[in-house]
């Protein structure tokens, strides 16, 4: 959620400020472009230095500075339009009583009133001060505003009290941040279930039937469904690709029975279901424990049809679920894709065709061709794997709407 977007950091005077380079930090992580502003006092309890170095972006503490020889302007206008979004934190009883009676004492109150982006407000201070009323009243009147208040923690405070008062971890402040953002994404609330990667029928002790397949159309189906705000379950066969997400679970597999049973498993709570991965469609009828050594005879193995995953779940698709197959083709592609449509059940197709040059196994980029239900076509040219999953996904929103 927080990868390419400008996140403004408002920094106060609180002791809770020592955690904010630890904020930073996780922000700057995220993949987000941080830049800070302090108050005046909020020096006195972390370094600028610390700040610019962690963010490497020159920290904003005045209207005004300096360091060339003449004073220059900190336009609080152009911060507050420049961000993506505003997180003040800490965020101390006195500056939220400037931030909810108007007042523009200083840079980080002035930027907040130009501010046009959603507002994330953390409050830090001891419990008497958290529960007055005239704190509480505050923390309504900001939250009238439309800002995001997140709530502050219980546990040990500077005074030495325990109660509720402290910062929110940053880890719970990045968490809530991506979570409130997450709401206006289109799959917001909705589990994607993706299969990805080939799978090995085995031979002997150490040969199998596999094929080509490295499971990066499934991965950039995963990134681009956990961008639009979806929960994946992610059933990947033998493939080096990894990737970590609050969101994403990753089930490994080797053989195509158990990507059906994991899919199976994983069906019922699935409101959209893709399935990219380049199942095995035959395996051998009898698999050799021990290696099979080398002779000058010749070797005969008996291939039995491999359980069809897609047509299982077609049979049993519970109404409102979306299912999504792939097919990938050699000759005839059009005809044989329209066939398994209709034939499984789906809601939509993808066909990749091997002749086309940069698509299918392998590739960084992919060549796809999307069907619905209603046979609309819609051809996407020679694109990254990871544009191609943002035009699937897109066509899977607008007709899962």
């Amino acid at each position: 959620m927080l990868r390419g977007k400008k996140v403004l950091l408002g920094v106060t005077g609180s002791i809770a400020a020592y955690k904010s380079a630890h904020l930073v930090r996780l922000l700057v992580k995220a993949g987000a472009e941080v830049r800070v502003v302090l108050t005046p006092t909020a020096s006195d309890f972390v370094t600028p230095l610390t700040l610019s170095t962690l963010s490497k972006n020159p920290v904003l503490d005045s209207f005004t500075n300096d360091d060339t020889g003449a004073k220059v302007w900190n336009n609080h206008v152009e911060l507050g339009l420049w961000a993506d979004l505003f997180i003040v934190a800490p965020a101390s009883s006195n500056t939220m009583s400037k931030m909810a009676s108007g007042q523009c004492d200083n840079l980080l109150t002035a930027t907040y009133a130009s501010a046009k982006c959603p507002v994330f407000i953390a409050p830090a201070m001891d419990l008497d001060m958290y529960a007055h009323p005239a704190n509480q009243q505050n923390l309504s009147k900001l939250e009238s505003f439309g800002n995001h208040i997140i709530p502050s923690e219980s546990g040990e405070l500077a005074s030495g009290l325990e109660g509720k008062g402290r910062m929110a971890e940053p880890e719970h402040i990045v968490a809530f941040v991506e979570d409130a953002l997450a709401q206006d994404k289109p799959l917001y609330g909705k589990r994607v279930l993706i299969n990805g990667g080939p799978t090995y029928e085995a031979i002997d002790a150490v040969r199998f039937i596999g094929n080509r397949s490295t499971g990066k159309m499934a991965f950039a189906l995963a990134q681009a469904a956990l961008e639009l705000g979806a929960e994946v379950n992610l059933i990947m066969g033998p493939s080096h690709l990894n990737a970590a997400d609050p969101k994403l679970t990753i089930t490994r597999v080797e053989s195509t029975q158990e990507m059906h049973d994991a899919v199976m498993s994983g069906e019922a709570n699935a409101d959209i279901i893709i399935l990219s991965a380049a199942v095995s469609d035959y395996k051998p009828k009898v698999q050799i424990r021990e290696k099979q050594k080398k002779s000058a005879d010749s070797w005969n193995i008996e291939l039995e049809p491999t359980v069809d995953i897609l047509s299982a779940l077609g049979a049993k698709k519970a109404n409102g679920q979306f299912l999504v197959g792939f097919a990938l083709e050699t000759q005839n592609e059009e005809e044989y894709a329209l066939g398994k449509l209709k034939r499984k059940k789906l809601d939509m197709i993808v066909l990749n065709s091997l002749r086309d040059k940069g698509a299918g196994f392998g590739h960084d980029t992919n060549k796809v061709i999307i069907f619905d239900a209603d046979k609309n076509r819609t051809e996407v040219p020679l694109l990254s794997k990871r544009e191609v999953a943002n035009v699937i996904l897109e066509k899977i929103i607008e007709r899962y709407a």
